[in-house]
């Protein structure tokens, strides 16, 4: 459901702007209008700061929760976040170094130990030493052609390469790789890496007392975020009179509208007029919803928020979503994994995105567990051989029409909030030609596609007259009421031309639903393969402990994998049919404005 809101245009005095926000914050109440805002020059560094801060708080709190965390690290003096900055610049110097170190010790490991002293002083008397590499093969294939033209002393030949030094500073001709002469030895490499190593430690120390002090790091944050409320607000609201005044506009829930009533009387000078949205007014959304639809918000939060005036569609897309869901991930097994997950989350103390995503994950394990128990599958078993009293339903052979069904049950859908949108935003005239529309599809449904599953309504088939009755009735509906007002022959014209839009847009959007059918079937013929790949590898004389050691590795992995792949496809396909077919032919419009009333920003709301 959409809060209903209120509108309110503010006047007051321009020198008592900051004391007015600071009024809103307190009581949370109002969201001002700041649409169109472009920053300035100087505005472009506070957000820069307010992003490296979110930056270092996102990362501070993850590394709390990591093993390179030291509790009670010793607290360094000054600011949290420039010790945070100074420390991170270190580890990654530090790790660039060793990085660097690290590839000199795989390119000279393999010649040994030697000192480079001594090779400055054997080249300071003139003697230079040239290191090539290259295949062992090449090198005895080429070596008493080399030696007679150069002076050449074979160092090691380990992992199939010859290493090899050339005495001398001329030219030298030969199918070898040249490296540039070592800069340390693999020894001095090596005590560099662990120094370079124990320096990382030092800093992993000093980046968890930074970690322990990032409240600080948040109270700034939070301080930044409200000088930035403040910056957008000053920029966007109007001026009069010479500049002395302000005029803004806010929003403030009517449930909650006598508060911020009360609130504005008792601010002094200050003049507020208290008015309903209008359709071109760009009004915020809040969704309110009970606690079965709130858990799939934040699904159709991807796509858009539905625009003021209009249905929000999440109360009505949720139950379908969750069917889809268990339909493409179809086994019981996997749910049953799923829904140990989703409430192994629950029972932590998580943030509250987390905690929705958590009853997120258990409902669609519940739907997954239901659909895979009627179809019997078991971590892609077939549960018949358990119980084969129980008749369970034929995926593979029976669901591809079912999916076209419920397709179709969704459109339908879909088009009746259209049509109550239609009548609740315009007039129920305007929803005539929709309506038509609906009756159409619903008789073609009724009396063509029934008798695929067997049932056949009584007068009311493809050939008697009550089905040609209700075509005529859908039919002059779409042709002479799309567009009430105009003239007959422009809406007969207009009203052909949308007949073959949504002939044709209808087609593609119930053959869309086919991919419940197909990702369902792929997910579960793979769980087949990886138990019949694992199966095979058993010989037919094994006892009980070697299949398992023999099976166990092939099902964790391959089941692993399948159930990754075959979750992100549930999740994702379900969304897609969702957000085009389903809010399509539901007349969905969106809004990109959330309902954000100013609050006063602090550590636990940043």
């Amino acid at each position: 459901m959409i809060v209903k809101m209120t509108k309110y245009d503010i006047v007051l005095f321009a020198a008592e702007r900051e004391q007015f926000i600071e009024r809103l914050r307190d009581i949370g109440l109002v969201d001002i209008t700041t649409t169109g805002w472009e920053p300035a020059e100087a505005d472009r560094q506070l957000l820069a700061d307010i992003e490296s801060r979110q930056k270092a708080l996102d990362f501070l709190t993850a590394f709390a929760a990591s093993v390179d965390y030291t509790a009670s690290a010793p607290r360094a003096e000054g600011s949290a976040y420039a010790a945070y900055t100074a420390t991170q610049a270190d580890i990654a110097t530090a790790k660039s170094e060793i990085a660097r170190l690290t590839k000199v010790v795989d390119e000279w490991s393999g010649w040994g130990d030697f000192s480079v002293d001594t090779i400055k002083r054997l080249a300071d008397a003139g003697v230079h030493l040239r290191y090539f590499t290259t295949q062992k093969s090449t090198f005895d294939k080429n070596e008493a052609e080399w030696s007679a033209q150069y002076t050449i002393t074979l160092i090691s030949t380990v992992d199939s390469i010859a290493r090899f030094v050339v005495i001398g500073d001329g030219d030298v001709a030969i199918d070898a790789q040249e490296q540039k002469a070592p800069a340390m030895s693999v020894s001095e490499a090596e005590q560099a890496m662990r120094d370079q190593i124990a320096t990382l430690r030092r800093l992993n120390t000093a980046l968890s007392a930074c970690a322990d002090a990032r409240n600080e790091i948040a109270e700034e944050l939070a301080t930044l975020k409200m000088q930035l409320q403040d910056v957008r607000i000053g920029a966007t609201a109007e001026q009069a009179a010479d500049g002395m005044l302000l005029v803004m506009e806010g929003w403030a829930a009517k449930e909650t509208s006598a508060q911020v009533d009360a609130v504005l009387d008792n601010c002094p000078n200050v003049i507020y007029i208290k008015s309903e949205p209008t359709p071109q007014d760009d009004t915020p959304v809040q969704l309110k919803n009970n606690w079965f639809a709130r858990i799939f918000e934040f699904v159709g939060n991807m796509y858009a928020l539905p625009k003021y005036g209009t249905i929000d569609l999440t109360p009505f897309f949720a139950p379908f979503y969750m069917l889809f869901f268990g339909i493409c991930l179809n086994d019981a097994g996997y749910g049953l994994i799923l829904l140990v997950l989703g409430l192994a989350l629950l029972r932590r103390r998580t943030t509250p995105t987390m905690r929705q995503a958590s009853l997120f994950a258990t409902m669609c394990a519940v739907s997954t567990i239901l659909f895979g128990c009627f179809c019997g599958s078991f971590f892609g078993m077939s549960m018949q051989e358990w119980f084969p009293s129980v008749h369970f339903f034929d995926f593979q052979g029976k669901f591809f029409s079912v999916a076209l069904a419920i397709g179709i049950v969704q459109i339908l859908f879909g088009m009746v909030l259209k049509i109550v949108l239609i009548c609740q935003t315009v007039g129920a005239k305007h929803s005539l030609s929709a309506l038509g529309w609906f009756i159409v599809l619903l008789s073609a449904s009724l009396a063509a596609g029934l008798p695929m599953f067997g049932v056949t309504i009584p007068y009311f088939t493809a050939s008697s007259p009550a089905f040609y009755g209700a075509v005529g009735l859908g039919l002059a509906l779409m042709l002479l009421f799309n567009s009430p007002g105009r003239n007959i022959f422009v809406n007969i014209g207009a009203g052909l031309w949308e007949t073959y839009n949504n002939i044709t847009g209808i087609l593609s959007d119930v053959l869309s639903y086919i991919r419940l059918f197909a990702i369902g079937l792929s997910g579960g013929v793979l769980a087949l393969v990886f138990n019949s790949l694992a199966a095979g590898f058993v010989p037919d004389d094994a006892n009980i402990a070697v299949r398992i050691l023999i099976m166990l590795p092939i099902l964790l992995i391959g089941q692993g994998i399948n159930l990754f792949m075959s979750t992100i496809s549930s999740f994702v396909h379900p969304m897609r049919l969702t957000f085009v077919e389903f809010y399509k032919n539901a007349g969905f419009e969106m809004s990109m404005r959330p309902f954000e009333p100013l609050r006063r920003v602090n550590q636990t709301n940043n």
